[in-house]
């Protein structure tokens, strides 16, 4: 019996490896996995045309078959990143694009507009913005694009608007 302190800790690239083994050839895709201490593992998927219940407990069940309970004890979560959590990797904005999202700049910039394209550098979002038009006594909205490279996302959180 080792000792407690000798107690192998499972890794975020065992989780990553087995979830990416079961998700291969489906819409599905991984945002984040999470271990925190005591073994407690977070695994956020989404999925090109939406995430089912069903999908998650059939990765939460491949990844529990890989660890005996009776050697490394573990809690498992498997779930969509959820509403209002950022997006983290390049699927989530394809799968956004034409939604408004709010996004912060490395440099301090906020913008709230429609998603309209990503690329392999960055993201495109179209916004309005109130400016003084020449001929007009006050400021009009205009419409603006912005080009945002991903080294400079600080966060970005699509909008959540209940009508």
């Amino acid at each position: 019996m080792k000792p407690l302190f000798f107690l192998d800790m499972i890794t975020v690239e065992q989780i990553e490896k087995l979830v990416l083994e079961k998700i291969e050839g489906t819409s599905l895709f991984l945002v984040e996995v999470k271990v925190r201490p005591g073994n407690a593992i977070e695994i956020a998927l989404d999925g090109d045309e939406g995430l089912t219940v069903e999908e998650c407990k059939k990765v939460s069940r491949h990844v529990e078959s890989a660890f005996d309970r009776e050697v490394e004890d573990f809690s498992l979560e498997v779930s969509s990143p959820g509403v209002g959590k950022p997006l983290l990797v390049r699927r989530q904005f394809h799968k956004n694009i034409g939604r408004t999202v709010k996004v912060k700049t490395n440099d301090q910039l906020k913008f709230e507009g429609e998603l309209v394209a990503v690329t392999e550098e960055g993201i495109e979002i179209t916004y309005e913005e109130k400016e003084a038009v020449p001929g007009k006594k006050t400021k009009q909205w205009v419409e603006k694009k912005q080009n945002i490279p991903f080294n400079n996302l600080k966060e970005t959180k699509v909008v959540v608007r209940f009508n």
